[in-house]
């Protein structure tokens, strides 16, 4: 039984590895724990009632979660893989080997290994422990390097949403779509355009970082859920505009909006038969509920 611990912990650090990968290098971040994990405290904080404290700081708090949990799941795994060898595979320093306590002593020894500090207490003798224990070195390095890699990607991503939402919010307030009519303008083509370029570069960001959709933003001026509902009013008003070329841009947005919504329906279950649908629910979702 206690060598079947050792199998289970290698199956534990297995599936650290493989959900850190799916998390960081799949195109579309697929990390099975950390979906779970995400979803989990969003789902929480709706139940909480979705405006309060807790509803603004879920997003990073979940992905302060997620770290610690592949940091504790591995540590759990490499004490199961020294478990067995503890006291034989080992030379003890600080105390005799008679007072080991087993799987105690390879828990401690995994989180002095892990997080590199190497006090030198307990050291392995045998040639196979003495290669996995640079290997969980190793391994906690990998660990720390993913945690930043992590919040390098999503912060971008966030602010390139952050960006966009403030832009509808300002453009709503300017009311631009009462001018959408005005055959004479030359700007409306370009500000659609521009539109649907940030609102593709949107769907993307949530494709490859589906994390950054847990992260709330309480005032609806930066969220880009609010703020969504104005570019189909602009899309909307501008499919029946005189100009050609603004009918053509915004055919061009409201296709834009439809692959952002097939994201959201797709990725995170979001019901509706149309569009506006479907980003309602977005919006609802975030706490801004339509007008």
């Amino acid at each position: 039984m206690i060598w079947l611990a050792g199998a289970v912990g290698a199956a534990l650090i297995v599936l650290v590895l493989r959900d850190i990968f799916h998390t960081l290098g799949h195109p579309e971040g697929q990390g099975s724990v950390s979906n779970l994990v995400l979803r989990a405290a969003w789902r929480l904080s709706r139940r909480k009632g979705g405006n309060g404290h807790f509803a603004r700081l879920v997003g990073p708090l979940a992905l302060l979660a997620v770290i610690i949990l592949w940091g504790a799941v591995a540590v759990f795994g490499w004490a199961l893989l020294y478990w067995p060898s503890m006291p034989a595979g080992f030379t003890y320093a600080s105390w005799p080997v008679g007072g080991s306590s087993g799987f105690l002593d390879g828990l401690y020894l995994s989180m002095v290994t892990i997080s590199t500090l190497g006090f030198g207490d307990i050291v392995p003798t045998s040639v196979w422990l003495r290669v996995i224990t640079p290997l969980e070195a190793l391994f906690g390095f990998v660990l720390l390097t993913a945690a930043v890699s992590w919040i390098l990607q999503i912060y971008p991503a966030l602010t390139r949403r952050r960006v966009l939402a403030i832009r509808l919010s300002v453009l709503r307030r300017a009311d631009v779509a009462m001018t959408m009519s005005d055959p004479r303008s030359l700007l409306l083509p370009k500000l659609l355009d521009e539109l649907s370029i940030a609102i593709t570069q949107a769907g993307v960001d949530l494709r490859e970082y589906s994390e950054t959709y847990y992260f709330r933003d309480a005032n609806p001026d930066d969220s880009l859920a609010a703020s969504l509902p104005y570019a189909v009013e602009l899309g909307r008003i501008g499919a029946t505009a005189s100009a050609v070329d603004v009918r053509i841009s915004a055919t061009v947005l409201n296709c834009a909006l439809e692959e952002l919504a097939a994201v959201l329906r797709h990725r995170f279950r979001h019901e509706g038969d149309s569009m506006p649908e479907v980003l309602a629910a977005y919006a609802t979702d975030h706490g801004h509920p339509p007008a």
